[in-house]
């Protein structure tokens, strides 16, 4: 060994923390090469008794010098936490696995039982976790409460292995009656994608301990998004949750809303650049409406989100007094609604809380809605199928139905008039005055078509029956009576539901900026004449109208062709927000 590298040696030595069971060589620099070069590293370890904690991060260490520490750590039964990150720079990916078996090897050995292991910031790749992939699997690791893999390159197979891994500590330790119980996992920048994230999902269920998850930067979109989410409904005391800058849109939003309504211990969520946009913002203020008491942190910056659902969750965080800080930074306002914002802010008494606004990209151009992401547009054109020709299919296969047991298309048989699906899907097919007066119990009817998890339909089926609307009519009433079937089954279900309903209605009206290709319809007067009804009824809550009313007072102007209806239904709504719960 030089003498230089002796010396340098000796002076990490000498300014090593010894005490309170931990034995630290953090951030030294050394190149520890082989056994001869870590000779007074062993010793300092075999000469440590009681040892609790190890830090070797901030260093290099190859193979040689990791077996010499390990045959050190083997009888050191009171090891709980490895702090091992950044630990293997410069070293050949080849050799971190053989060197991250020597110590596992030796932990297990000693029959330690580990509280925390940090390997972050080491870049060992998939095989780096084959490296552990013993340890991890051992009872050293049943006691296992924090797990950091920050930066290590594992990719969908190292997520993989990881997530078997974890499932084996969870089935071994259970069978000896003291499952795992893992509290904290942190795992960003590790190009999971979609694969690795719902692979570690399905691990995540099982345990059902979490209380903080952090996984950015992690490539993962939708799907992975919302295996995440469901793994999280099962975690009920999670705390924090970090899923920055992965890509959510509105699916792995909406599901992610869904799970938030089971967590109510979160403290701090982060969002931030993971294209939550509108539709998702909107769902998750019903969600910060209703629950989340605790809540102190939410980041949902840049994520292309327009003013009237960045106000709705400022009025949704009105009511959590633990709040701190609500970061809308870098989406899609304009001046005119960072300035709104701040003020709606500054009347509740919540300004200080509000992050600075300074990187907001403006309100989105026109031709930004004709803009769809590659990602989206796969499901969407499926999910969009479109809804006449839905219909078309059932009335077909209702007519043959009919044929075949003697009842002809107008749902007569020769012995009774019957209320059939055909004509349901007839009249839904192209709606008119005269359709509507031959539905017999229109209101079950109608009630039957619509469902609260398929928004979808639901705000097709309201569009196209309160578009032949007539007040003089001898039709209007009962057309009036369909809308509110319509309408009290999908505003009747949780708030979550009802905001995606309403939220979905206002993006088929052209009021809200959509995702991928969605199907616009030209509102007329007599729409918004139904939901000026709609709105003095008892299933309209005050929160239905404060949504409404938000997104006509900034988005209004472009049913500029039903000024009368609209002045109409903007009157109902200031009623309806103003009146008491």
């Amino acid at each position: 060994m030089a003498a230089d590298d002796i010396g340098q040696l000796a002076d990490a030595l000498s300014r090593t923390h010894v005490g309170d069971g931990e034995l630290s060589y953090q951030g030294r620099g050394l190149k520890l090469d082989n056994a001869e070069s870590v000779a007074g590293l062993v010793t300092e370890i075999a000469q440590y008794q009681g040892l609790r904690a190890l830090r070797l991060e901030g260093n290099t260490i190859g193979v040689e010098a990791a077996q010499a520490i390990a045959k050190a750590l083997e009888d050191k039964d009171q090891l709980q936490k490895c702090h091992w990150s950044d630990m293997f720079t410069g070293r050949l990916r080849a050799e971190i696995p053989t060197a991250l078996r020597s110590l596992g090897s030796a932990i297990t050995s000693a029959g330690a039982r580990l509280s925390e292991l940090d390997l972050s910031d080491n870049a060992f790749g998939p095989d780096g976790v084959k490296g552990i992939e013993q340890l991890l699997m051992s009872s050293s690791c049943h006691s296992l409460k924090v797990l950091r893999l920050n930066n290590c390159g594992m990719g969908i197979g190292g997520g993989k292995i990881l997530a078997e891994a974890l499932t084996e500590c969870h089935r071994r330790s259970s069978a000896l009656g003291a499952p795992l119980r893992l509290r904290v996992f942190i795992a960003g920048r590790n190009r999971l994608e979609n694969e690795g994230a719902s692979a570690l999902a399905k691990a995540f269920k099982l345990l059902g301990s979490l209380e903080e998850l952090h996984v950015p930067q992690n490539g993962i979109n939708h799907p992975g998004i919302r295996a995440l989410a469901s793994a999280m409904q099962h975690n009920p005391h999670l705390r924090v949750l970090n899923l920055n800058d992965n890509t959510f849109t509105k699916r792995g939003a909406l599901a992610m809303a869904q799970a938030l309504r089971h967590l109510k211990n979160i403290q701090v969520i982060n969002f931030g650049d993971c294209l939550v946009r509108t539709e998702g913002a909107m769902a998750l203020s019903a969600v910060l409406r209703e629950g989340l008491p605790i809540l102190k942190e939410l980041n949902l910056s840049f994520g292309e989100i327009t003013e009237p659902a960045a106000l709705l969750l400022a009025q949704a965080v009105l009511n959590k007094p633990q709040m701190e800080k609500v970061d809308l930074n870098g989406n899609c306002l304009g001046e005119e609604g960072c300035e709104a914002l701040r003020e709606a802010m500054e009347v509740m008494d919540k300004a200080d809380m509000l992050a600075s606004l300074s990187d907001d990209e403006g309100e989105p151009d026109d031709e930004d809605d004709n803009e769809d992401d590659d990602d989206d547009n796969e499901t969407d054109e499926d999910d969009n199928e479109t809804f006449e020709d839905e219909e078309k299919e059932n009335l077909d296969e209702e007519e043959e139905h009919s044929k075949e047991n003697g009842v002809n298309c107008n749902g007569n048989s020769p012995s009774s008039k019957l209320q059939s699906p055909t004509k349901i899907a007839s009249y839904l097919c192209s709606p008119s005055s005269e359709k509507e007066l031959d539905l017999e119990d229109k209101t079950a009817s109608l009630e039957h078509q619509v469902d609260a998890d398929d928004p979808e339909r639901a705000a097709d089926v309201l569009l196209k029956i309160s578009a032949s609307y007539k007040e003089e009519a001898e039709s209007g009433e009962a057309l009036l009576e369909a809308v509110d079937a319509v309408l009290k089954t999908m505003l009747s279900a949780s708030l979550l539901q009802s905001t995606c309903f309403l939220s979905t209605l206002l993006v088929h009206m052209g009021l809200l900026k959509g995702e991928g290709k969605v199907k616009r319809v030209p509102v007329v007067s007599a729409q918004l004449s139904c939901l000026t009804h709609a709105v003095q009824q008892p299933y309209f809550q005050q929160h239905h109208a404060l949504l409404l009313h938000t997104v006509l007072c900034r988005n209004g102007k472009a049913l500029k062709s039903c000024s009368s209806a609209l002045e109409g239904l903007q009157d109902a709504l200031k009623r309806r927000c103003s009146a008491d719960h």
